[in-house]
C-alpha cells in the first residue's frame, strides 16, 4: 500500500512541462500552484497542508498579492510538493532518489485515475523505465564508463557554447543515476570508475550553479564532488574541485578562503603519484588569482612564474585528466593577463589578453565574452575609453549567446565603471547595445 504520510509525487508530464520548468526557474509560485492544481489535482488547501503554509497565504500567492522569497519557505514547497531541488535552484533534496532504483509498490488491481490514462501510449510509464534500467545494469562494463565520460565531455563543450542553465536538469539526472549505481556491488575497476564519473558530474553541476552566481548551491555540489573523489582517493580530482571552490571564493570576495582552498588543492595534487605538469600549472595560476585578489604583488608574480615553469614541462605523452585539457597555451596566457589585471597592472595585462583572444577557440562563447570583458577593463584602466567601449561591445554578442550570469554581470559591472564617461558617445553606444542584448535585471543599468 502507498504510504499515506509520504507526499504524492507530481506527474512526470508536469515536471517536464516547459511552463512548469520556467515557472520554477523564476520561482513564480502563483503559476506553480495553479499548474499543480490544474494538472496534478492538488488543491490550495492541500498545497497549504503539504508546505506548512496557511490557506490564506496560498490564496494570496495564487492571486498575485504575495510573493514567496524566503529560502526556508521555498525548501518547504520543494519538499511538500516533491519538486526536484534543481528546478527551484536548490541543492538536491534528501528525498530525491534515482528513479532507476525505485520500483513503486502498487496494488495489483489498482484503478488508474482518468488523468493518468491520457499519457501518450508511445511513452513507457515510470515503472517500465525502472524495470528497463534495472535490466540494463547487468551489462555494466568498461565501455559503459567510456560512454559516461564521453557524455560529460559533451556537456562541457555545450556549457562553453551555450551555458549550463538548460543542461543542468540532464546533468543532475545523470548524477542521480550514477550515484544510485554506486549502491550495488561491482568489480573494483568499474566501481572506482563510477565514483570518478559521479565526482565529475557533481563538479559540473556545481560549475553550472557557480556560473549562474548561485553560490550556495554550487558549494553544495562541489562538496559532494569532493566527497565522491575522496572515496577512491583521486587526489588530482580533489585538487580540481578545491581549485573550483577557490575560484568561487574570489567571486564571493573571500580572498583568504580562496588562498586556503587553492593551497589545499596543491597539497592534494603534489601528494598524488601521477599529477601532471598541466595540472600543476593550472593550480599555480589559481594561486596567482588568489594572491592578486589579496593584493600580494610579489606572491602573484611568483605563482605566475611557477605556472609557466610547470607548463614548459608538459609532454605530449603526459596522462592528463580530461578535465584539465582545456588549459592550453592561450588559456595560460589569458589567465596570466587576468592575474596582472587583478593586481592593477593593466599595461602588462592588455597585450597578453589580446594575444590570447586572437588565438583561442571561437566556439567557446563564454570564454570569448569573459576574456573580452577583461581586455576592455584593462584598456579602461589605462584611459583608453574608445578602445575599451569597442572591446566591451564586441563581448556582448557572445555573452548574449550563452546563459551565464557571471559573464553578464561582468559586462554590467563594466557599465558601472563607465560612470565618469556616461555622456560620451562611445559610452552611450555601448549602453544602448548592452540594453538591447542583455536586458536590465534587478535594478541594474540604473539611468
Amino acid at each position: 500500500m502507498p504510504d499515506p504520510d509520504r507526499p504524492q509525487e507530481l506527474p512526470a508530464r508536469l515536471l517536464t512541462d516547459p511552463e512548469m520548468i520556467n515557472a520554477c526557474r523564476v520561482r513564480d509560485f502563483a503559476r506553480v500552484f495553479r499548474l499543480v492544481k490544474t494538472k496534478a489535482g492538488i488543491y490550495p488547501s492541500m498545497i497549504a497542508r503539504r508546505c506548512d503554509l496557511t490557506p490564506s497565504r496560498v490564496g494570496e500567492v495564487i492571486a498575485g498579492r504575495r510573493q514567496l522569497q524566503h529560502m526556508d519557505v521555498i525548501e518547504r514547497i520543494a519538499d511538500g510538493l516533491r519538486i526536484p531541488g534543481h528546478m527551484l535552484g536548490l541543492a538536491r533534496r534528501g528525498w530525491e532518489t534515482p528513479q532507476a532504483l525505485v520500483v513503486t509498490e502498487r496494488e495489483a488491481a489498482q484503478v488508474v485515475p482518468e488523468r493518468e490514462q491520457q499519457t501518450p501510449a508511445s511513452l513507457p510509464g515510470p515503472d517500465m523505465d525502472s524495470i528497463l534500467a534495472l535490466a540494463t545494469r547487468t551489462s555494466m562494463s568498461a565501455a559503459t564508463l567510456v560512454a559516461f565520460r564521453s557524455s560529460i565531455e559533451d556537456y562541457w563543450r555545450r556549457d562553453d557554447q551555450h551555458g549550463g542553465e538548460a543542461l543542468r536538469p540532464a546533468i543532475v539526472g545523470q548524477l542521480r543515476y550514477v550515484v544510485g549505481l554506486l549502491k550495488e556491488n561491482r568489480p573494483p575497476s568499474i566501481q572506482n570508475g563510477l565514483y570518478g564519473i559521479a565526482a565529475e558530474l557533481a563538479r559540473l553541476t556545481g560549475w553550472t550553479y557557480f556560473d549562474a552566481r548561485q553560490y550556495n548551491q554550487a558549494r553544495a555540489y562541489f562538496t559532494e564532488a569532493l566527497q565522491l573523489a575522496k572515496e577512491i582517493d583521486d587526489r588530482q580530482c580533489m585538487a580540481n574541485v578545491l581549485a573550483c571552490m577557490s575560484l568561487q571564493a574570489t567571486y564571493q570576495d573571500k580572498p583568504a578562503d580562496s588562498l586556503a582552498l587553492v593551497t589545499a588543492a596543491q597539497d592534494q595534487a603534489r601528494s598524488a603519484l601521477s599529477t601532471t605538469p598541466r595540472v600543476l600549472s593550472m593550480l599555480s595560476m589559481r594561486e596567482a588569482f588568489a594572491h592578486a585578489t589579496l593584493g600580494n604583488r610579489d606572491a602573484t608574480h611568483r605563482a605566475i612564474g611557477e605556472a609557466h615553469r610547470h607548463f614548459e614541462q608538459i609532454q605530449a605523452s603526459d596522462p592528463d585528466p580530461s578535465w584539465v585539457t582545456y588549459f592550453d597555451e592561450p588559456k595560460l596566457i589569458v589567465d596570466t593577463g587576468i592575474a596582472h589585471g587583478r593586481l592593477g597592472e593593466a599595461a602588462a595585462a592588455e597585450p597578453l589578453i589580446a594575444d590570447a583572444l586572437r588565438r583561442e577557440d571561437r566556439t567557446n562563447q563564454r570564454g570569448r565574452a569573459f576574456h573580452s570583458f577583461w581586455l576592455a577593463r584593462t584598456q579602461l584602466d589605462q584611459g583608453k575609453l574608445d578602445q575599451a567601449c569597442h572591446t566591451a561591445t564586441q563581448a556582448l554578442e557572445p555573452a548574449a549567446a550563452v546563459a551565464s550570469e557571471r559573464v553578464s554581470g561582468h559586462l554590467r559591472e563594466f557599465y558601472d565603471q563607465l560612470a565618469p564617461y556616461r555622456q560620451e558617445p562611445v559610452a552611450l553606444a555601448f549602453e544602448a547595445r548592452l540594453r538591447e542584448l542583455l536586458p536590465p535585471v534587478s535594478g541594474s543599468l540604473r539611468p
